[in-house]
């Protein structure tokens, strides 16, 4: 990969890391910690328990998958820093031009990614 294509790719995913942090913080009204959204959610009254109890799964649920995704963002520019972004972390070949396109957060070649998710 060239020196602009790398720029290029480190820019799209600066630009949209800055988007997702940016959602987190509109979902949660601001930078509230996973511990102050759990508080928020005391529930004392039995009538609401169960609904709040729901309420407060699906956001710990949506806070896991926005951090898992913020760890994705941050491997690909260590990956862009060290050299070895668009390589396949499997079997080290060049991921191809079209995959990163679609998807900058690839990990592997769409050989290897199609043996992974067959494993699973």
């Amino acid at each position: 990969m060239d020196s602009f294509t790398t720029q290029q790719f480190r820019q799209r995913l600066l630009d949209e890391r800055r988007q997702l942090l940016a959602r987190i913080a509109q979902q949660r009204g601001g930078t509230v910690s996973r511990v102050e959204m759990a508080a928020q959610h005391d529930v004392r009254a039995s009538d609401a328990s169960a609904q709040a109890r729901t309420e407060l799964g699906e956001e710990l649920a949506m806070n896991e998958h926005e951090t898992a995704e913020l760890s994705l963002f941050e491997n690909a520019l260590d990956r862009l820093d060290q050299g070895l972004y668009g390589q396949c972390k499997d079997c080290g070949v060049e991921i191809s031009l079209q995959r990163l396109q679609v998807y900058p957060l690839a990990l592997r070649c769409m050989a290897c990614q199609s043996a992974q998710e067959s494993r699973h």
